[in-house]
């Protein structure tokens, strides 16, 4: 059994399908040679997933499928690289346990775009960040690299910023020092779809396949991008590749001091394509993304988007830029996925705000006027909260706004959903 290496907060099916995955490849092509010890960080209780993983030892498989090249694929995978799972709730002991290990050099997270906030009291994830790290500073070892993948601007900072006002409240003056100067706080940009269990057909088919039923078993698209903006140690970009050897193994990974424009290339061309496209979608009575790339309406829809009013907001080279929009028309059209649009409709007004303003904001700017598709957009996505307001899944406040049945001009007023007036365009 490899040393434990990495200490992942969060159980889920992306972190397994993703970073966990990138584990197995460097230990079979790059000699990392490490393990990976989940923590579930919420719940009493470890989920049913969780038990299946330990009662399998840790082992699981990865199944990649989707369109590649113009053709489907569909590649099962072994993954030894998970030792097994601990409740922080029941096993913290054995975690903190875990933070004085020897081997341990690395924290990676994605406990949702949530998860990372600070409550002075609370018992959150930052919070439980700053408890193993005093452990590990008592045990008088070497500091650690976190990696945390939620969905959240710049990540790693927001992740230290949180740790160390835990570590202030707690009064040790020493243990914050020694964060600051010995441990590395990475931020990261984390692009792949992950659909989590297979379907019931694809799993008994698995099953025959296997020659056993994997309740562990996780599918995920084959493309896959993971960007990691490496902060300056010692005056010089932190070598975070020698120690985790992710392009060694294959890994479609980018090191940068600024991850600026790759995250503006995803948020707009993948999330900003589906967040223009899906209340749409549902109003025409669609339920999964490939069935909107398969109809011929929103397929020149999707083209538009990405081609004639996203492609010029984006600050890369052209075929760069090309190359991973046509990309994503691939992906969206993965008929494995199964990719529900009621699930990516969740908080569709704030998702909107992120994902399509700044674009429509940037396009008026260069071309004087708005673009249409993503302009029009917003009055699908109107209609859609007025017209389905039994499927509209978002936070009390914006719901509650809609069932007052305001005019457009008060929605589009509305600066707390949108930060401005929109009616000023």
């Amino acid at each position: 059994m490899n040393p434990v290496k990495i200490l992942q907060f969060g159980e889920g099916n992306f972190l397994r399908c993703f970073i966990d995955w990138m584990v197995q490849k460097m230990n079979d092509a790059a000699g990392f040679d490490g393990a990976v010890r989940i923590v579930q960080p919420i719940g009493d209780d470890l989920s049913l997933a969780s038990r299946a993983l330990n009662a399998r030892g840790g082992f699981y498989h990865t199944c990649l499928r989707g369109v590649a090249d113009g053709g489907q694929v569909e590649i099962i995978e072994e993954n030894h690289a998970v030792v097994d799972v601990l409740s922080a709730a029941k096993d913290w002991a054995a975690v903190e346990e875990t933070a004085r290990l020897d081997s341990l050099r690395f924290v990676v997270s994605n406990t949702t775009e949530a998860g990372i906030e600070y409550r002075r009291g609370a018992d959150t994830f930052p919070s439980k960040v700053a408890r193993l790290l005093s452990a590990r500073f008592a045990a008088g070892k070497p500091g650690l690299v976190f990696i945390p993948c939620e969905l959240i601007e710049r990540n790693g900072d927001a992740l230290k910023d949180c740790v160390l006002k835990h570590v202030s409240d707690m009064g040790d003056a020493a243990l914050a020092a020694w964060i600051e100067s010995e441990c590395v706080f990475c931020s990261t940009l984390v692009d792949r779809i992950v659909a989590g269990r297979p379907d019931p057909e694809s799993a008994v088919r698995y099953a025959e396949r296997l020659g056993e039923a994997d309740d562990a078993l996780v599918c995920g698209e084959p493309f896959h991008f993971f960007v990691v903006q490496v902060p300056v140690v010692d005056g010089k970009p932190f070598d975070l590749e020698s120690e985790l050897p992710l392009a060694r193994a294959g890994v479609n990974v980018v090191y940068t001091p600024d991850m600026t424009p790759y995250r503006t290339r995803k948020v707009r061309f993948l999330n900003g394509a589906h967040t223009a496209t899906i209340p749409q979608g549902i109003l025409d009575g669609f339920e999964e993304v490939a069935q909107l790339v398969a109809d011929p309406k929103f397929n020149a829809h999707f083209r538009r988007i990405l081609f004639e009013e996203i492609f010029p907001t984006v600050d890369l080279p052209e075929a760069e830029k090309r190359a991973y929009a046509e990309s994503v028309l691939e992906r969206f059209a993965n008929p494995f996925a199964h990719h529900k649009l009621l699930s990516i409709a969740l908080n569709s007004v704030s998702k909107w705000k992120v994902r399509v303003l700044p674009t429509v904001l940037d396009y008026k700017r260069k071309f004087g006027r708005l673009p249409p598709a993503l302009w029009g957009s917003l009055d699908s996505l109107i209609r859609f909260y007025r017209e389905r307001p039994d499927l509209v899944n978002d936070s009390p406040e914006v719901v509650a706004f809609f069932k007052t049945n305001p005019a457009r001009e008060q929605i589009l007023a509305n600066a707390e959903f949108w930060g401005m007036d929109l009616n000023t365009l």
